[in-house]
């Protein structure tokens, strides 16, 4: 495993780090999901991230469950805030991060996480109240540093030029092969400010592992054919999509690399990724996302890689 420092913290994470949405305490049994843990932690994994409203509260309680025990240096934990728990309780207000973040620490039995997130924008809340409600949860010590999921451009840039509250270390945007919108403008603004990535769906919900054939079957036991994971995979579903991604394979080959361990690399080629997030239902997919931390790949592969993807018509409207 290699790891790569997170912004302006001192946290060094592993490039590749386990996730939890749609699988622990939901779509995933519990002894798989705590294998999978365990296993995480064996390769040298050691950013675990989740959020609250994962499960709502459920993904946080499987991963304090599963943590239960471990030396806390092992592990860094990050999880986040906004999304709804709760009749009234949604938002990035100061009520509700002291809330959530003690329920958080409560679920995953711990007395503080190292990464607290936003998990969205919350247009509803003065951006200085949430700002000032996230330096006191630093202060307090019940997180080490704070970031943001999905804010655009000009929410980054805002947040920045606040003084006197404490500095975003981290940005968690979606980013792949078939996903690159974040290049655009929330890269090279993160990069200038030190502010790293840590990406999540790499593997377009599974997609990029090539294991949806065009025309074919569904896979059984895969996202797409489980009820409480199919949902977001749906949108990369499309016959023109699948037929590129089985054009990447051969590239893959080359390398004597799966698909999904390609996919992985090309997102880390990116020096502002600290890390990419991954979901695992069984530990031998954790082992096999974990290679792609030693893979070194021409670049000159993945500009192949990005020339067939481009070709992807655009859905239609």
């Amino acid at each position: 495993m290699r790891y790569r420092q997170l912004g302006a913290s001192d946290l060094k994470v592993s490039v590749i780090s386990l996730g939890s949405w749609l699988t622990y305490g939901v779509g995933v049994g519990r002894e798989s999901a705590m294998a999978c843990v365990r296993r995480a932690l064996d390769v040298g994994i050691n950013l675990i991230d989740t959020a609250n409203v994962y499960g709502r509260g459920a993904a946080e309680s499987l991963l304090g469950e599963a943590l239960a025990g471990v030396p806390r240096d092992r592990f860094i934990l990050a999880t986040k805030v906004f999304g709804e728990m709760g009749p009234a309780d949604k938002g990035l207000s100061r009520a509700q991060i002291e809330k959530q973040l003690d329920a958080s620490l409560r679920r995953l039995g711990v007395d503080h996480v190292d990464l607290y997130q936003c998990h969205r924008f919350d247009a509803a809340t003065p951006l200085e109240e949430t700002m000032e409600a996230l330096a006191a949860a630093v202060r307090s010590g019940k997180t080490r540093y704070i970031g943001f999921s999905e804010w655009s451009p000009a929410n980054i840039a805002d947040a920045l030029a606040l003084t006197g509250v404490e500095r975003f270390v981290s940005s968690q945007p979606q980013y792949s092969l078939l996903w690159r919108r974040p290049e655009k403008a929330v890269i090279p603004l993160c990069a200038a400010n030190g502010v790293s990535q840590i990406v999540w769906s790499p593997l377009a919900q599974g997609v990029l592992s090539g294991k949806y054939l065009p025309g074919a079957p569904l896979p059984q036991g895969t996202r797409a054919t489980s009820e409480a994971m199919s949902g977001p995979i749906a949108g990369w579903m499309r016959p023109e999509v699948l037929k590129a991604v089985q054009r990447l394979v051969p590239l893959a080959a080359q390398v004597n690399a799966t698909l999904a361990q390609f996919a992985l690399a090309w997102v880390l080629r990116e020096e502002n990724v600290a890390s990419a997030i991954v979901g695992a239902s069984r530990p031998d997919q954790v082992d096999d996302n974990a290679t792609a931390a030693e893979l070194s790949i021409d670049p000159a592969l993945f500009a192949e890689a990005e020339a067939i993807v481009a070709a992807i018509p655009a859905r239609a409207a």
